[in-house]
């Protein structure tokens, strides 16, 4: 019915429909039965509205409030995008015994281990919290770390993991209405982080990438995410969480071309690693990298036809670095106003 009303399927999003006319451009967002129709063409929005109202069974709710428990607001300053009643629902369903709160999601300095703590009796439990933390990382950056080191031990959570995930639901519940803000004012220029952590899983040795994607001033994209091989050195590491954005931002870079948004000039991808971006420029395969020259060559062609363009940024300038460690109460706070992650206007 969508495609016979005129649109066509985005070769980059399979839920992404797309029409063009004179009068301009109208997006159709598609997951399951519900969607979310936006444009410039206020009168073919109508005409397919009316279309799939004579096919289907529809209710039309407006503007957009909520789509798939994430609750959108707007004022004149920008949009802001939360999942408050998820939050009250998953609080409510966790059943804390007590009211405390605290200021970070996970203490400093605490590497979790498989054996550690007795195992519970009834894991179900801890399943099933995590799991709704990883759709809540959806609209909360700040909880990406901790909830990626929690979902490893799903399998058999122990005490100890269960404490920890006590400490994330605390955090939530003292930052319950905390929400991601996009400004009107933010340009469309893509701006990316890249970051690692060399050998941080004390079980595998295994490192840590991350990365956040700006769009102007708002965080649209971001990952924390354990790198498959292990690397033997930081700066392969680095790189490895560097192709893994480029990856990203290709895809990214597409998906604006669909909407309609120009991208001509290669988006900056920050690094912290000399060393890193020193072997993605270079094309002499050394000895101490051919080993990972997958990654390199695939960031350095990213270069070569100017989609990225890497860029040295100092360890306290590197925002992905929230998404990699446990923060001071100090840090915690700088990532946060950085990554526009702020109490309700």
């Amino acid at each position: 019915v969508v495609t016979t009303a005129g649109f066509s399927a985005s070769a980059h999003d399979p839920a992404l429909f797309i029409h063009l006319s004179p009068r301009g451009r109208t997006l159709l967002l598609l997951y399951v039965d519900d969607m979310v129709i936006t444009g410039d063409d206020p009168e073919y929005i109508a005409f397919v509205k009316a279309r799939l109202s004579e096919q289907f069974l529809m209710s039309d709710l407006g503007p957009l409030r909520y789509f798939l428990g994430i609750e959108v607001s707007s004022t004149s300053d920008g949009f802001f995008i939360s999942q408050e009643k998820y939050i009250q629902d998953l609080l409510a369903r966790a059943a804390l015994s007590d009211e405390r709160t605290v200021e970070t999601p996970m203490e400093l300095n605490v590497h979790l281990r498989a054996t550690d703590g007795d195992p519970l009796p009834d894991p179900t439990r801890y399943r099933h919290l995590v799991g709704s933390l990883v759709y809540l990382a959806v609209t909360r950056p700040d909880i990406s770390y901790p909830v990626h080191i929690l979902s490893q031990f799903v399998s058999a959570p122990t005490s100890v993991h269960y404490s920890h995930l006590l400490r994330v639901l605390r955090y939530l519940r003292g930052t319950i209405s905390h929400r991601l803000f996009f400004p009107s004012s933010s340009s469309l220029q893509l701006q990316a982080y890249a970051d690692a952590t060399w050998a941080s899983d004390p079980s595998d040795r295994r490192s840590l990438s991350a990365y956040c994607v700006f769009l102007g001033g708002s965080l649209i994209a971001w990952k924390t995410k354990k790198q498959l091989a292990v690397p033997r050195s930081s700066a392969e590491a680095e790189l490895r969480a560097m192709a893994l954005l480029t990856a990203e931002v290709t895809w990214l870079r597409w998906l604006l071309q669909d909407f309609g948004v120009s991208v001509t000039t290669p988006t900056m991808l920050l690094s912290d690693s000399t060393g890193a971006i020193s072997i993605a420029r270079d094309p002499v395969k050394h000895e101490l990298t051919k080993h990972i020259g997958v990654d390199a060559f695939y960031v350095r062609a990213a270069v070569q036809d100017q989609v990225v363009a890497l860029q040295y940024v100092p360890s306290e300038l590197q925002l992905a670095d929230f998404l990699t460690k446990a923060q001071t109460r100090a840090q915690h706070g700088f990532y946060l106003s950085k990554l526009s992650v702020v109490p309700p206007p």
